[in-house]
């Protein structure tokens, strides 16, 4: 009898290391804005990248959001000299980019259609998606100006402090979420591609 239940064991153990293997396979493989994946609750972001109230220096006033590419931190600035920081996702090399805009929209559970050029890239996409939690941007999306860039949530919680995108931002959902509550339409966001001396 204990010898069965020891062979049950070794056999559980190993179908649930095929599972983990098979997972971290998938994750390995992500292209960067692969629809129909939903986000596993139990996902850990490392504190790296977890939301967090740090000291940042600044003239820039409360409410102002400074999205560092080098450091893969999106900071929502914060009186007495801090911010609320946020790990990101970021665009993939050749994708980055820099520059000063606002918030031009906000939406919850946002469509996505793929721009042409990205459709051009990769062909396989689909070229309209309903909001949802298979959408590739997730609970909430920030439009930047007249661009086709976006601060927006993930179906794809372990791809946050990677270079994956296509040129966007992203959370995860719980703090794209939160911060889609803290800043109104015309907030000002300033993307910079060099860290902070």
């Amino acid at each position: 009898m204990t010898k069965l239940r020891q062979l049950a064991w070794m056999s559980l153990a190993a179908v649930g290391l095929l599972f983990s293997a098979s997972g971290s396979y998938a994750q390995s493989q992500d292209p960067g804005d692969q629809p129909g994946l939903v986000a596993d609750d139990s996902f850990e972001l490392d504190p790296e990248w977890q939301k967090q109230v740090v000291l940042y220096r600044t003239t820039e006033p409360p409410g102002t959001i400074i999205i560092s590419t080098a450091e893969r931190h999106l900071y929502l600035i914060q009186p007495g000299g801090r911010a609320l920081r946020y790990g990101i996702g970021v665009g993939r090399d050749g994708f980055q980019w820099q520059g000063l805009l606002s918030i031009s929209n906000k939406k919850e559970w946002p469509d996505w259609t793929p721009p042409p050029e990205m459709i051009a890239r990769q062909p396989y996409l689909p070229r309209f998606m309903a909001g949802g939690p298979g959408n590739p941007l997730g609970a909430r999306a920030m439009y930047l100006g007249t661009t086709v860039y976006r601060i927006h949530g993930t179906n794809q919680p372990w791809t946050i402090g990677t270079k994956i995108s296509s040129g966007c931002f992203r959370l995860v959902n719980a703090d794209v979420a939160d911060l889609y509550d803290r800043v109104p339409v015309g907030t000002k966001v300033i993307v910079k591609q060099k860290p902070e001396l």
